[in-house]
């Protein structure tokens, strides 16, 4: 599988949803496959909270390959010998596109917390310009799970003639109070890190000496996004060996497992990000600026595919349902499939179990 990972730089000012801009901006993305000549292979792929342009393959120096390897790929469900796929970094991320710790070109200074709250539509909509750079005016699907879901549907809202199929998975039309109570977790915890100092840590502290406060926000994610039967099946009741059973700070083995990868994630992601896209997710509503969520779906023009997981905790799979049963309302049943997957890791079921839905997405792209 060919791929290849480029910056394109915009000296264009970026209008924002909150009537603020970006008077410039970059955007890191990568590719696989081999666009054809008349640019009509193109699949988008939007990625997640804690994602990155890194979806699939892996460089020589690589010990892990891209978040959704298993998905990607020569003779995969989304099929490099066939497609051209773009996966494009989050403008807001802390993996190389414009984010809060970038210079801001009016004051010589990194943003911090002056850069602008974004929307996901203020995503999408830099993704675009990256397309039009790249001379892609239509694409055969977008595909994206959980925030990249979101991204999915803003563009079978906002983007209705872009692309041919829409796949949503694991995710919601807007954010419920369930969701955005576990986000809050973490930005008061990063808030009221002293390593964080309102905002003004060293660049490379959070890496070198590690920020309590984002670990915490990690290890409340990872509850939500994993499940109690995977937990059950994982772990059980095991107690780590080197610890007593008596010692009050002994730990049972899901302890460990929640230690060890909260607080290895400041070494690979900004505080900074985290609170930015956490809100860019809180606010997430698809009827926002609309009498009712139907006058948002009732722009959508192509196929729309969504993707529920039984034990997802965080996007539960009846707002997928109701967003199915919206479609249905307005006369589009045949615009609009609904695929339930019996899962048991939770909202990550989309990264990790794969195998449950591929099938079901080779169908949806073997008709293009």
């Amino acid at each position: 599988m060919k791929i290849e990972t480029k910056v394109e730089k915009f000296n264009e000012h970026l209008y924002l949803e909150s009537g603020r801009l970006l008077e410039s901006f970059e955007i890191i993305y990568e590719t696989y496959g081999e666009l054809n000549e008349d640019k009509s292979n193109v699949i988008i792929i939007c990625h997640a909270l804690s994602g990155s342009h890194h979806a699939a393959g892996r460089y020589a120096d690589e010990v892990k390959a891209g978040w959704w390897d298993k998905f990607i790929g020569d003779g995969k469900a989304i099929d490099t010998t066939k497609y051209f796929v773009i996966c494009s970094n989050n403008i807001g991320s802390s993996y190389g596109s414009t984010n809060p710790m970038s210079i801001d070109p009016s004051t010589k200074k990194e943003y911090r917390l002056k850069f602008p709250v974004l929307t996901i539509s203020d995503i999408v909509k830099a993704q675009m310009k990256l397309y039009k750079r790249l001379g892609i005016t239509n694409a055969k699907a977008v595909i994206g799970g959980s925030m990249g879901g979101m991204q999915a549907l803003c563009y079978a809202i906002e983007q209705p003639t872009f692309a041919s199929e829409i796949i949503a998975l694991a995710t919601t039309a807007y954010t419920r109070p369930w969701a955005i109570s576990f986000n809050k977790i973490g930005i008061e915890a990063i808030r009221h890190d002293p390593v964080f100092n309102n905002g003004n840590y060293k660049k490379d502290d959070p890496k070198a000496l590690g920020l309590v406060g984002l670990s915490l926000g990690r290890m409340a994610g990872l509850i939500c996004y994993l499940s109690p039967n995977l937990f059950n099946s994982k772990f059980g009741r095991d107690y780590s060996q080197t610890d007593g059973l008596y010692e009050l700070f002994g730990e049972f083995e899901v302890e460990k497992y929640l230690k060890y990868n909260a607080y290895s994630f400041p070494k690979v992601f900004d505080p900074l990000s985290y609170l930015y896209i956490c809100k860019t997710m809180n606010i997430f509503d698809a009827g926002r600026n609309k009498d009712k969520l139907e006058d948002s779906f009732e722009k959508v023009q192509a196929n729309l595919h969504l993707i529920a997981f039984s034990d997802d905790m965080l996007f539960f799979p009846q707002e997928m349902e109701e967003i199915r049963d919206i479609m249905v309302k307005l006369g589009r049943k045949d615009k609009v499939t609904y695929k339930l997957v019996q899962s048991q890791s939770g909202h990550d079921s989309f990264l990790v179990e794969v195998e449950k839905f591929e099938d079901h997405v080779r169908e949806i792209l073997k008709d293009n």
